[in-house]
């Protein structure tokens, strides 16, 4: 029935159903059927002819009218109508709206309505192509709307639909872009779409559509409201089901679109990872990791990052351990917060992993991408870390393979606990006993292990499915090996076609083995290049892991199946390794192989087997047995199947890589040849006897084994034994390749065809197998050698062969690592197989050995034959094989060799080298030569050298010279014992030896360790047997010497040589001979030589060479042969001297000399660790006696460069360096030596440099030089004596002595003192100031430990010091201020570098009491020496404008400021104190430097004027503000002897001080600062806030010190206090100052310097000196003007202190009366202002800015701009004489206002006119009788009056008044 047909039955129903309820869509579906009746062929092709013809709305007006309805029959059969004419295209484009709101309407009608609607879809969507955006949004969004119905048909249904319609918007995408790149135009409207990058791009209208549903599918996947789709929410499984549908179905449109894969980025990738982090759901998880998947497998390159982080996070899903059933999960894998992800996540992630892995392609891109870079997250990395982690998470489930241990041996399972013994009960019996040996859990399977349905795939599941637990270690197997047939599929097929199929030349031979194949000869831009680059890296860096992998899986209980494919993989990444020259990797794989394939529990069982009595079992030991849990199954080892296919991969593999195995062809061999000794073992008889038929071996014969005898052990196990679990293999089945032929004597010939290859191998391949031979049987050596009982075996075991399974139970104890199985504990081998095949390789192999390098054959034969004969603890037997072979060697090879040969000089030095390694012991490498069978070996040697010689010497055309190095080798020390290693002397060898890894016996000779005595052949041989060896050697040397005058010079010094060994022997009669042979028949030759005058002086040298002969025994161990050798030597020297050339005395320094003294040197540095050794009570320690010997060698040389440095060895060409060499010693005697030998050494030197003075002439510049190199030493050591910080004691220096650093200083007195007579002149200025720092450092020295008293009188090292010093040629330039600068700092020593001397630590003397340097008698000494210097160059400019002046006042200021802290002058006498030698001294410098810094004008720069005057103010400080508190506890005459000699810096100020301070120059900080420290030391009483020392640290710091203080800067300048405040008075008596008269004194100068000395007011006329003063102030009126303005401040501020505490106090105490110190001081201070007239206007300079400047005159009011009467008067006041009692006028009023009683005072006015320098004065005469208040009354009686301070106040005003004029 036609489309039609059923349109026209359709409607006919629907006029039926709604002809009673519904009339009018009765009347139009009857039109609709009344123009289909009508024609039906013209209706027919009406329709098809075009959806928007007339008739088309009058067939959907009843359908639409229909479905309007809301009765469901009509709105189905509507329905039906509307799918007949959407198929019959009847429906126009803009109809198709309104169909989809019409069936949007009648969605909720029934499920057959709802089915119909999605049938209508169907056909709707796909056959209107231009439904685009919004409307195939609604009609997408019925079927979503459908598909979340709770009717499962209609919910599939709408599913099944949505599938349909998403696939075909996205085919329209894809027509839509072949439409765009076979059209120059878009066909189509273009609309731009905005990207989720935040860019724009424009899409087609399919494009957009495509693009919007998949946006949206993802946004709701994410549970996101979508953009295009109109709906709130969609199953996040159906979503991804969608999603999952189109990538696997357009993966291709997806990469070629930016757009989708910016959707992939931002949309589905963080879903994925979201949901993969939520809460574990199984639908949920299962349909992300299927998307996960394709999006690796399909974009990876695309989305490099989110690829990255999927594979992290499946690779950490599969590193949990989800299981809840075991314990054994590690918290710090559990990432996700809901905690461990469940069992079933793991194995998704897996399955997962397993498609990824089995991709190789992929799997190398991934390398590429993200391991191949240092900074990379090494994902391919973390997988291998991963599955090796997973496939070893449960080795109990896993089990272990019974076959892989071999057969015969306990099988060392996983946890032989209660658990596993209880499985193999359980499993037993199930399984059978047999079965069960050996076998721990289920194992893997393909049938047992796997799902029928894989988790991945089912998505109709709700809960996960039940996993078997064996599953995911069944996928972890399968990824591995799926990686590993990935590299080898790709990498197999390259490399043949490179390597083995390429094209060669004609006549090129064909690759029997080819090499490796280098990459890097590839063209790199290859793809193929860069693939195999990854196969390459990939197998470096992930080896480890995969071996790891491999070598776990295995050795699990396997399928057949499963084994053959991880063998397999074995294989392969063998192969691939070697393949592409991965040594590393390769020979790892082929170890792990050779493990398995022979076990070395198997081969150690094989050693030790002994076949059991045949005795029968009891039923109960046969089940123990069988259960595992009984003895060891008594039957002998051998291999099993599945070793033997380990074996068969092991071989192929190195007969694919024979070309290229090198280094690694020892492992293999050593593999074959444990191979060979099992699979060749044969049981004995019935008495369990073992054969050990090695004649039938591989290396034996070479023939493969009889058959005849017993069966072998090694055959294939039964098939229920060999099959893993669930194993497939049959009786009958057709087995894997791998697991057929595996018969012993198949794998023998497999074997035999190897080492038949062999054959074909290049030189170079042959050398390495020729080496990994030697090297085997190196390592069987050694492994026989360590089971003779020479290593530490432990009490419990037992080497008796009646213990039963004694070796089951025997705890290996050697250290060494084991690299073979093989050991022999019960028997020991006749012979070693290696050594007698490497004999027979080279009597084959000849021509290698002759003709060719020597490093193809010889040089690895020889050494290893060497290497054995060589090693003290190989068996005797071998030992002696090995030499007997090498002997034979070594004979024959001369007799073949032509004479006429070119190779014959060559072949006869490896000859003779080869055989001096025999003879000559060697103790470092082992070979000692120190047992009975080392001798024996040596004399097996000696002996074939004497053949050699007779048969052969005479065509010897080389080698005499390791001739003499053989036989001097058996010489030994004189007093060294039998037992004793010899060294040789000298080894011209080219060759060495390469000693075998096993420790030397000097490590396990303990007897504690050794419980077995020596075996034969090494034990000590007696004096006899070395009497043998000497006797031999000897007579080879008779034998040279008898035509000793035939021999070259070159070889008469060898024999020289070897017969002074000889003369050391303790043989009398050959030492005799020797030595008689030494002194007359070889001196004779020489002597009669020299006679020659061609031939003098190579003869010459030759008795030289005598002379070393006898410096060797300058060296001797015993004191006496050292010290008369060295006396010999030297007396011989002397007395031939004046007879020896330049030559010979060049010799003579350089041979002799000089490697004396180095010797000795040596010889003591090398005992000083055991400087604590016992001392012998005849000569004393054993370093005492070598340092002696340097003394005695140290002086000979000063005598002979005494005797002979002017006449002959200054002479010589080499001198300069030979003097260098010479000092360079002596200074490292000083440095290094002990300090016993460091003045000895400085006197030699001193004794050469004396010798100078002798030189004249053109002498005279190499003198210069040599002073100069000796002026390098003594700046060298004198920067070590100079050195501070640390311990020197811990140090490479020893503390130097006082008598070493006295002999320092004479060196360097005498170089200057040799220097000035060359030269006539003193050192220069550069070279003096070293000087003086390195006396100064000597003169510091802290640590020597002979200290000598220096308080009353110098030292010896200070006297030397101060002598070197006054010697100084003052006259250089600059050297004044240099020593000047240089003594101040010794004056300071005594009271800033005093220190105590600490006692020495290993001093063995008696302590006595502690000493101290103090330098009081330097300090002594000096001060005065300053005055005098300073005195004779007062008037150079230099030594004030470098800082020399400051340097010594400041070096007095410290004892000034120390006064009474300082040290005691003297410990007997009575000395002066330091601080008065010091005030003193300073006293007489200040007054001849005041006036020299006016004199100099500006030639001084402001700055050092400034330094000048700032240290004298400071010095003047400290005597003045000195803590004077101890003087309190002296006799009253004493105290006042001190006061009266404190007033001389009194004194000193105002006659030298005063008078100069004044001047510009002086910044105003600096004389304000006088008037400062005045103020300070006026204070009658310490307050509280003063209390302590009297000078504060924060009084003006020195301009040294941060920075000089700018001379503009008025904050330096005291200020007044113009405010009078009274405060709060107080009753506190106070705190007396110890010296008040001192303080009244202060006061005096105060007001002295701020008074008009010019009025008569402050009259000084009663003195001479005073006269003086006047004068000069007259003469400096500016001067004291200026003084005057800058310390007024401090004289108000002083008297305002006094005026104002006392106004304050006396309110607040009323009647009572105040202390009489406080009253006399107000009258004083009243009395002197009374008195006090100042300079015009300095009150009014005082208060300005800038008092200097206004200190002489100020400018007048009316340039001020003063106008009222009050400013006037002010003005006028400041500029009055008597401004300063304006300025108390207050206090004044309070004072003379007081009430009661105020405080009086006796004074004298004659008195009060007394200044400090007459007060000093008439103190000197002896006037002063008496003491009063800060003056003298004694005298003035007459003057004295009383007088109160209210009328002093009352005058004061009444001046005032006189002032005012009132």
């Amino acid at each position: 029935m036609s489309s039609l047909a059923f349109l026209v039955t359709e409607l006919q129903s629907l006029a039926s159903e709604t002809r009673r309820r519904h009339p009018e869509i009765r009347e139009a579906a009857e039109k609709s059927l009344a123009i289909l009746r009508s024609s039906p062929e013209q209706a027919t092709a009406s329709l098809s002819s075009g959806p928007d013809g007339p008739q088309s709305e009058d067939l959907l007006k009843p359908v639409f009218m229909g479905c309007a309805t809301k009765n469901a029959k009509v709105v189905a059969i509507s329905l039906g109508s509307l799918q007949r004419l959407i198929s019959l295209k009847a429906v126009p484009q803009s109809a198709v709206p309104l169909i989809v709101n019409t069936m949007s309407d009648a969605m909720s009608q029934g499920v057959d309505i709802q089915l119909r609607i999605l049938q209508t879809l169907v056909s709707l969507i796909p056959n209107f192509p231009a439904i685009h955006g919004e409307l195939l949004g609604d009609a997408l969004l019925l079927c979503f709307k459908l598909q979340e119905s709770r009717i499962a048909v209609v919910s599939s249904t709408a599913a099944a639909t949505l599938r349909q319609l998403v696939m075909f918007v996205v085919d329209k995408m894809v027509y839509e872009d072949q439409l765009l790149e076979s059209e120059d135009k878009p066909p189509f409207p273009m609309s731009e779409v905005r990207l989720p990058d935040g860019t724009t791009k424009r899409l087609g209208p399919s494009s957009t559509d495509a693009y919007y549903v998949f946006e949206d599918l993802c946004l709701l996947a994410n549970s996101e409201r979508p953009h295009f789709l109109k709906l709130e929410s969609l199953h996040k499984t159906f979503a991804l089901e969608l999603v999952e549908s189109v990538l696997t179905n357009y993966h291709d449109l997806f990469r070629n679109h930016k757009e989708l894969i910016l959707l992939l980025q931002h949309h589905l990738c963080p879903l994925l990872l979201k949901s993969m982090s939520d809460r574990p759901v199984f639908p949920l998880i299962l349909r992300c990791t299927r998307v996960i998947f394709l999006l690796l497998k399909q974009f990876s390159a695309e989305l490099s990052t989110e690829a990255e982080v999927f594979l992290m996070l499946l690779i950490r899903i599969i590193t949990e351990d989800g299981s809840s059933e075991v314990g054994t999960s590690e918290a710090h894998y559990h990432h996700h917060i809901q905690g461990a992800r469940p069992g079933w996540m793991r194995v998704i992630a897996m399955e997962i992993m397993r498609g990824i892995c089995s991709d190789g392609e992929l799997m190398r891109n991934i390398w590429d991408r993200y391991d191949s870079q240092d900074n990379g997250s090494k994902v391919f990395t973390s997988l291998l870390a991963a599955l090796k982690r997973l496939l070893t998470e449960k080795p109990n489930l896993l089990g272990v393979c019974s076959q892989m241990g071999g057969v015969g041996v306990h099988s060392e399972g996983y946890g032989l606990d209660v658990g596993s013994v209880a499985g193999r009960v359980a499993s037993a019996t199930v399984s059978g006993v047999a079965g069960m040996i050996g076998v721990g859990g289920n194992g893997l399977s393909l049938q047992g292990s796997s799902m029928k349905l894989q988790c991945i795939d089912q998505l109709d599941k709700a809960d996960a499915p039940p996993i078997p637990e064996p599953y995911i270690y069944l996928l972890a197997v399968q990824c591995t090996v799926s990686l590993c047939e990935g590299l080898a599929s790709f990498a197999g097929p390259v490399y043949s076609t490179i390597v083995i199929q390429r094209p060669r030349a004609a006549g090129d031979a064909p690759i029997r083995a080819p090499p490796a194949l280098d990459v890097s000869t590839l063209p790199q831009d290859d793809p193929q290049t860069k693939h195999l680059r990854i196969v390459q890296d990939i197998i470096s860096n992930g080896w480890p892991a995969l071996l790891a992998a491999l070598s776990f899986i295995i050795a699990t209980n396997l399928s057949d199946e499963l084994f053959v494919e991880v063998l397999a993989s074995y294989q392969a990444l063998t192969n691939v390794s070697g393949m592409l020259g991965l040594a590393t990797p390769r020979d790892a794989f082929f170890n792990s192989l050779a493990k398995f394939a022979v076990p070395t529990r198997v081969v150690s069982k094989v050693e030790t087997y002994s076949e059991p009595p045949q005795t029968p079992r009891s039923a109960t030991t046969a089940v123990a047995e069988g259960l595992g849990l009984g003895a060891a199954p008594q039957q002998p080892p051998g291999l099993s199947e599945r070793n033997m296919a380990c074996l068969k991969v092991l071989v192929g593999s190195a007969l694919f890589l024979a070309g290229s195995l090198g280094e690694s062809w020892y492992g293999v061999l050593e593999t074959l040849q444990n191979a060979d000794y099992v699979l060749t073992f044969k049981t004995g008889g019935a008495h369990g006897a073992v054969s050990m038929k090695r004649g039938n071996s591989l290396f034996g014969s070479g023939q493969p084994p009889s058959t005849a005898g017993p069966a072998s052990r090694s055959t294939s196990m039964n098939a229920s034994q060999s099959a893993g679990p669930a194993s497939s293999s049959g009786a009958g089945a057709q087995r894997h390749p791998l697991l057929s032929d595996l018969e012993p004597e198949t794998l023998i010939h497999a074997i035999q065809r190897l080492f038949d290859s062999s054959k074909n191998l290049e030189d170079t391949a042959f050398k390495a197998f020729v080496e990994a031979l030697c090297k085997l049987s190196t390592e069987m050596v050694g492994m026989q050698s360590s089971n003779t009982g020479l290593l530490a075996i432990s009490s419990e075991e037992s080497l008796d062969d009646s213990a039963p399974n004694s070796n089951s139970l025997r705890v290996e104890t050697t250290h060494r690592r084991r690299m073979s199985g093989i050991h022999i504990p019960k028997n020991q081998r006749s012979g070693d197989f290696g050594i007698s095949k490497l004999g027979g390789v080279a009597l084959s192999n000849i021509h290698r050995l002759i003709y060719r390098s020597p490093d193809i054959a010889w040089d690895s034969i020889t050494k290893h034959l060497l290497a054995i004969i060589r090693l003290p603890y190989a068996p005797q037997s071998i030992r002696v094989q090995s030499a007997h072979v090498l002997d034979d060697i070594l004979v024959v090879v001369p007799r073949n060799l032509s004479h006429a040969n070119e190779l014959q000089a060559q072949v006869q030095r490896r000859v003779l080298e080869v055989l001096s390694q025999q003879i000559i012991p060697d103790a470092s490498n082992g070979y000692a030569g120190d047992t009975t069978t080392g001798v024996e070996l040596r004399r097996m040697g000696l002996e074939t050298l004497h053949q050699i010689l007779q048969a052969s010497g005479h065509t010897f055309v080389v080698g005499w010279e390791i001739v003499f190095q053989m036989l001097e080798s058996v010489c030994k020390p004189f007093g060294v014992p039998s037992g004793y290693p010899v060294q040789p002397q000298r080894s011209n060898s080219t060759d060495s030896v390469s000693m075998l890894s096993i420790k030397s016996h000097q490590t396990n000779s303990s007897p504690n360790v050794r419980t077995k005595p020596l075996p034969l052949g090494l034990g000590n041989p007696t004096e006899r047997s070395y009497s043998a060896l000497v006797k031999i050697a000897f007579q080879s040397l008779t034998l040279v010497c008898d035509s000793v005058s035939l021999l070259s010079p070159a070889h008469l010094r060898l024999c020289i040589a070897t017969l002074g060994q000889f003369g050391r022997q303790a043989d009398t009669n050959i030492a005799l001979t020797a030595a008689a042979s030494l002194l007359w028949s070889v001196s004779d030759a020489i002597q009669a030589k020299r006679k020659d005058v061609d031939e003098e002086p190579e003869y010459s040298e030759l008795w030289l060479y005598l002379l070393l002969e006898v410096l060797g025994l300058c060296t001797d161990s015993r004191p006496e042969v050292r010290d008369g050798a060295i006396q010999s030597l030297f007396r011989a020297m002397q007395l031939y001297g004046s007879t020896l050339n330049s030559d010979t005395w060049d010799q003579c320094i350089w041979k002799i000399t000089f490697p004396l003294l180095d010797a000795i040197t040596s010889e003591i540095r090398s005992r000083i660790p055991a400087a604590d050794a016992p001392l012998d009570p005849s000569t004393g320690s054993p370093i005492r006696a070598w340092d002696e010997s340097k003394i005695l060698a140290v002086n000979s040389i000063g005598s002979i460069l005494h005797d002979f440095l002017v006449s002959k060895i200054i002479l010589l060409d080499s001198f300069g360096d030979a003097w260098d060499a010479f000092v360079t010693r002596i200074q490292d005697c000083v440095l290094l030596d002990n300090r016993p030998v460091s003045a000895p050494a400085l006197r030699c030197l001193e004794r050469a440099v004396k010798a100078f003075g002798a030189a004249e002439g053109v002498l005279k510049p190499r003198v210069s030089e040599a002073l100069q190199r000796v002026w390098e030493a003594i700046d060298v050591m004198g920067s070590v004596v100079s050195k501070r910080g640390g311990n020197e004691d811990e140090g490479p220096h020893q503390p130097f002595t006082q008598e070493s650093l006295v002999a320092y200083v004479d060196v360097v007195q005498t170089t200057r003192a040799t220097n000035g007579k060359l030269t006539g002149k003193e050192w220069e200025l550069e070279r003096l100031a070293r000087l003086m720092e390195i006396l100064k450092g000597v003169i510091t020295y802290p640590n020597s430990p002979d200290y000598r008293p220096d308080i009353d009188a110098l030292p010896p090292l200070q006297t030397v010091v101060m002598l070197t010093v006054e010697s100084i040629d003052l006259s250089v330039a600059g050297s004044p201020s240099l020593v000047m600068k240089d003594m101040s700092e010794y004056a300071t020593l005594a009271f800033l570098a005093a220190f105590d001397v600490q006692p020495q630590p290993n001093s063995h003397t008696p302590q006595t009491p502690q000493k101290r340097v103090t330098y009081i008698a330097l300090s002594k000494k000096i001060m005065p020496m300053l005055v005098q210097l300073f005195m004779r160059f007062k008037a150079s400019e230099d030594i004030y404008s470098d800082g020399t002046l400051e340097a010594v006042l400041s070096a007095y200021s410290i004892p000034i400021k120390l006064k009474y802290d300082c040290p005691s002058p003297s410990k007997f006498g009575k000395d002066e104190p330091l601080w008065k030698t010091a005030t003193n001294s300073f006293l007489q410098i200040v007054k001849e430097c005041t006036p020299q810094i006016k004199a100099f004008g500006d030639a001084l720069s402001d700055e050092r004027v400034e330094g000048l005057w700032w240290q004298i103010l400071d010095v003047f400080r400290g005597g003045i503000l000195a803590d004077c508190s101890p003087a309190e506890s002296f006799p009253l005459d004493v105290q006042t002897a001190e006061e009266n000699f404190d007033l001389s810096l009194i004194a000193s100020l105002e006659i030298d001080v005063i008078p100069h301070i004044g001047d510009s120059r002086v910044p105003d900080a600096l004389v304000s600062r006088l008037g400062k420290i005045l103020q300070l030391g006026s204070r009658l009483y310490e307050s509280e806030a003063n209390k302590g020392p009297r000078f504060a640290a924060n009084e003006a710091s020195s301009p040294k010190a941060g920075g000089r203080r700018s001379r503009s800067r008025s904050s330096d300048l005291t200020k007044v206090d113009v405010h009078e405040d009274y405060g709060i008075g107080k009753t506190e008596i106070g705190s007396l100052v110890p010296r008040e008269r001192f303080s009244y004194w202060c006061f005096d100068l105060l007001f002295l310097i701020c008074s008009n000395t010019t009025n008569g007011t402050f009259n000084v006329i009663l003195w001479p000196m005073c006269i003086l003063t006047r004068a000069r102030v007259a003469e400096k009126e500016d001067s004291r003007k200026r003084l005057a303005a800058l310390s007024l401040p401090a004289l108000l501020n002083r008297c305002k202190a006094t005026l104002v505490s006392y106004i304050a106090d006396q309110s607040l105490r009323g009647g009572l009366p105040f202390p009489r110190a406080r009253e006399e001081e107000l009258v004083y201070a009243l009395r002197k202002l009374l008195d006090l007239r100042l300079w015009p206007g300095s009150l009014w300079a005082a208060f300005s800015d800038e008092p200097s400047k206004h200190s002489s005159s100020q400018p007048p009011a009316a340039d001020l701009g003063l106008s009222t009467p009050s400013e006037l008067i002010a003005d006028s006041v400041k500029r009055s004489a008597v401004a300063h009692l304006f300025h108390f006028y207050t206090s004044l009023c309070e004072i003379a206002s007081t009430p009661g009683r105020t405080p009086t005072a006796w004074v004298s006015k004659s008195a009060s006119s007394l200044s400090a320098s007459a007060r000093k004065q008439e103190f000197e005469t002896g006037k002063h009788k008496g003491k009063g208040l800060g003056e003298s009354v004694a005298d003035y009686e007459e003057d004295v009056s009383e007088v109160d301070a209210r009328r002093l106040a009352r005058d004061c005003l009444k001046e005032i008044g006189k002032e005012l004029g009132v």
